[in-house]
């Protein structure tokens, strides 16, 4: 397949986790146990924010809208990985790589984002209470939430565009079980050099940039809290500390990634395999654990049913 921007490379070679067929069994097995039990639990509390009237607060909205995006961002990797481990010859083609890259970073770029607006969220919550149902009415939250999806829509079709423009000619085997920016500029029969700094700064940078921004407003809150008497100050405490746990689940891989020079490292493929399937699927499932509102809501839910 040969396209203007002298792209004939119609298919990539996905060299997958390992070549031990043993770990592979062993992960396809591990992968597909955790896959079947958490993301039902990630929809069970989809379906409990959005029947239990007593759970509107904008802390559940954006709960809830973490949930569906942490199920969709599994989605894109998880399931073609373990149809691959079942296959000799693992392939996807040119277009269905770069749709798999489109969406993996249109929800990824999504949830940093609506991190960043549950710490607002928090900090106003705790620090403001007073103007807290002021600013964050719903007009307010659904226009955060859109705002989120188009920001991790700019910075997934940048990442997009970028590749679009470089050349693929020959070697078309990528060393990883999914298509990723540093796996697939590799393969660019062209210096990718520019390109590498401007995806480093994309991506890398401006996830760099939240998780700091992100430490530092926790900081302020938690002090807040540290400093007040109230009785909620418990309750605010376990809250903030499991955002602060989320935070470091999420962009923990991410910088790891992407902030440094595309170059392969030994643990890449590990640190890729939590990021993509693993964290994305605990991160809901890890914040209804620590919240006794939530947990009680999926117990009532749960027992009218069995009833």
């Amino acid at each position: 397949m040969e396209s203007e921007n002298g792209t004939v490379v119609a298919e990539f070679i996905l060299l997958g986790l390992t070549q031990s067929g043993d770990i592979q069994l062993l992960v396809f097995v591990l992968v597909l146990i955790f896959y079947l039990i958490i993301l039902p639990g990630n929809f069970l509390i989809i379906l409990t924010i959005r029947l239990d009237p007593g759970l509107t607060a904008p802390l559940y909205f954006f709960l809830g809208n973490l949930a569906f995006l942490d199920a969709s961002y599994s989605f894109i990797v998880a399931p073609r990985m373990l149809v691959d481990f079942l296959s000799e010859k693992k392939v996807i083609s040119y277009r269905g790589c770069i749709t798999q890259l489109f969406f993996l970073h249109f929800l990824g770029g999504g949830e940093e984002l609506l991190l960043v607006v549950m710490a607002f969220d928090r900090y106003m919550a705790i620090c403001r209470p007073l103007h807290y149902s002021t600013v964050m009415n719903p007009r307010a939250c659904y226009a955060l939430i859109l705002a989120l999806w188009l920001g991790g829509f700019v910075h997934s079709i940048i990442q997009v565009a970028l590749i679009l423009r470089l050349p693929f000619c020959g070697p078309n085997q990528l060393d990883n079980f999914f298509c990723d920016v540093p796996q697939v500029i590799k393969l660019a029969c062209t210096d990718t050099f520019v390109v590498e700094l401007l995806m480093v700064f994309n991506s890398g940078l401006l996830t760099l940039l939240c998780f700091l921004g992100l430490l530092a407003s926790y900081a302020v809150i938690l002090c807040h809290v540290h400093g007040s008497s109230s009785e909620g100050k418990s309750k605010a405490m376990s809250t903030c500390i499991t955002h602060i746990i989320i935070i470091f689940l999420m962009f923990g891989p991410a910088i790891f990634i992407y902030t440094r020079p595309f170059r392969a490292f030994p643990a890449d493929k590990v640190v890729s395999l939590f990021h993509t399937v693993i964290f994305p699927l605990l991160n809901p499932v890890i914040y209804t654990l620590r919240n006794q509102e939530v947990k009680a809501s999926v117990r009532r839910l749960f027992n009218q049913h069995i009833a």
